[in-house]
């Protein structure tokens, strides 16, 4: 066994033994493949003849893929859920090792690097956490797009992850920018072959879908959370204008999409078939309007990639972008104080290391003769980003606020200051409003009771921000309570109002700005 065999088996080693002690972690977790019990319940719930977008999981997850991926799920259900966890675990490791044997096919070293860097990576620990789909869509249209598929069936894989997940349609417009006409064909084929199955088998939940539920972003979670490392998640925690916000996103996504294609194009023209299509994926990243941690596998693969191209600046990216997907900076630094803009940036470094592959590319791209040019664009996003980070972040960003509702009234994490009308009402005694507060590592949740005075509850995540309505939840008679969550209450207001609009409270940093008597 020569040098890089002898390297490809201790990595492989390294690799079994991350794989064991990744899934011992996420087996001990009492909310383990917490996703794949939505895809079991919601399957189950089907099966049972209700409706598959009226299932809601124990946490508050609803079924949110088109109703062909409810049809290739179902044979979960013959199964007991714990087998099904156990099997979707290695088939999710095993997943990992094939895209990497996609990625450094032929070379058995390269292979067993990036199978460790993909497990490693906090996308794919994600994957195994969720028990998610992600990892298996990915590997479909991977394979497809490096055209390892029999050429008769090409583009077939990436119309069935796109039935799956909607995101791979952007690989049809590849095959067509490429010149791959007949894989374009036969991927819309087979996407629009596979709703029309979707659509006989389960034709109330294909209306659903097709003619609401898809447009219901809202139902997949807080799209302004740090986990959605989309230009939309980003554009929300900057704290757009409600009204600006469609405009803006589909500019920016349309931009990022045809340069990404053009780029793509060109790879696929002098041979660099794989950068072509991870280039493609990243953008799928960038452009879809929700991409959780589990989506985010294209930006790895990008940043590997980016490390294994000759030139000391895009190596220099390729680990950076390598660290943010592996590390969540937002949060290993948050206890160190920086700026608004420079939080921000640390906070959205895996969505901004994809737009900049999706702009910017690889190195094949730009001729290795022409390095001037290469540090210039290199400077030129540097200097973008240091612009971000001194600047101040609008009044009305606020990374992770939500305020809760009366669905979410179950869950003790966000309703924690009482559980019951007696013990509420023991806790709000005589005041108008009383609440507490609980500190996280990226967040801050305040739950509280209202009496009968307080009509209304309005928060601004920082002076001039604009304020944002808390809801109040009656989860019981004669009692209401309220539940909301804000990336930070240093610069926060908390005010309470009386039926006819007169201020009753007003409560920053955590104490009360005015009438003391009133607790907090």
């Amino acid at each position: 066994m020569g040098t890089g065999g002898r390297r490809a088996a201790l990595l492989w080693v390294l690799f079994g033994v991350v794989a064991v002690v990744s899934c011992a972690l996420v087996w001990r977790r009492p909310d383990r493949l917490s996703d794949l019990h939505i895809y079991y319940g919601a399957i189950q719930h089907l099966r049972g003849g209700h409706p598959l977008y009226d299932y809601v999981a124990a946490n508050g997850g609803p079924f949110t893929y088109p109703p062909f991926a409810a049809l290739v799920l179902g044979p979960i259900a013959f199964v007991p859920e714990g087998l099904l966890q156990v099997f979707w675990m290695v088939a999710t490791v095993g997943a990992l090792a094939a895209i990497a044997a996609a990625v450094g096919r032929g070379r058995p070293d390269l292979v067993a690097a990036v199978a460790c860097g993909l497990l490693l990576s906090a996308p794919a620990q994600s994957n195994l956490r969720f028990g998610q789909v992600s990892v298996f869509v990915v590997l479909l249209a991977l394979v497809d797009a490096l055209g390892l598929t029999p050429a008769r069936y090409r583009g077939c894989l990436v119309g069935l992850a796109a039935a799956i997940k909607l995101t791979p349609l952007l690989f049809v417009l590849y095959f067509l920018a490429a010149g791959r006409y007949r894989d374009a064909g036969r991927a819309a084929g087979t996407f629009v072959a596979a709703a029309a199955v979707g659509a006989l088998v389960l034709p109330s939940a294909s209306w659903t879908y097709w003619t609401g539920a898809m447009f219901e972003t809202g139902r997949i979670g807080n799209l302004a959370s740090l986990g959605n490392q989309s230009v939309q998640g980003m554009l929300l925690r900057i704290g757009l204008a409600p009204g600006a916000l469609p405009l803006v996103w589909a500019a920016l996504v349309a931009v990022l999409c045809v340069v990404a294609l053009l780029r793509a194009r060109r790879l696929a023209t002098e041979g660099h078939s794989t950068k072509a299509a991870v280039l493609v994926g990243c953008a799928t990243v960038a452009a879809s309007p929700v991409s959780w941690t589990h989506h985010q596998l294209w930006p790895v693969l990008a940043a590997m990639l980016l490390i294994g191209t000759r030139g000391a600046v895009h190596r220099a990216a390729g680990a950076a972008l390598l660290t943010a997907m592996v590390l969540s900076l937002g949060v290993v630094l948050a206890g160190v104080s920086f700026t608004p803009g420079v939080q921000f940036v640390l906070e959205n470094a895996r969505a901004l290391g994809t737009v900049g592959v999706c702009a910017l590319g690889f190195g094949a791209v730009v001729a290795q003769h022409r390095s001037a040019r290469r540090w210039t664009l290199a400077g030129a996003a540097a200097a973008a980003i240091a612009v971000v980070a001194v600047q101040p972040l609008p009044a009305s960003a606020d990374p992770t606020f939500k305020a809760y509702r009366i669905d979410d009234t179950a869950n003790p994490r966000y309703f924690y200051v009482c559980r019951d009308q007696v013990s509420c009402a023991a806790f709000i005694g005589d005041q108008s409003i009383r609440f507490g507060v609980v500190a996280e590592k990226t967040k801050v949740r305040v739950n509280g009771v209202v009496g009968p005075a307080v009509a209304r509850l309005e928060y601004r995540s920082a002076p001039g921000g604009r304020p944002r309505e808390i809801p109040l939840l009656a989860p019981y008679p004669d009692g209401r309570v309220f539940s909301f969550r804000s990336a930070s209450l240093t610069h926060g207001k908390l005010v309470a109002y009386d039926p006819a609009g007169h201020e009753i409270a007003s409560y920053t940093r955590l104490t009360p700005a005015r009438h003391p008597d009133e607790g907090g």
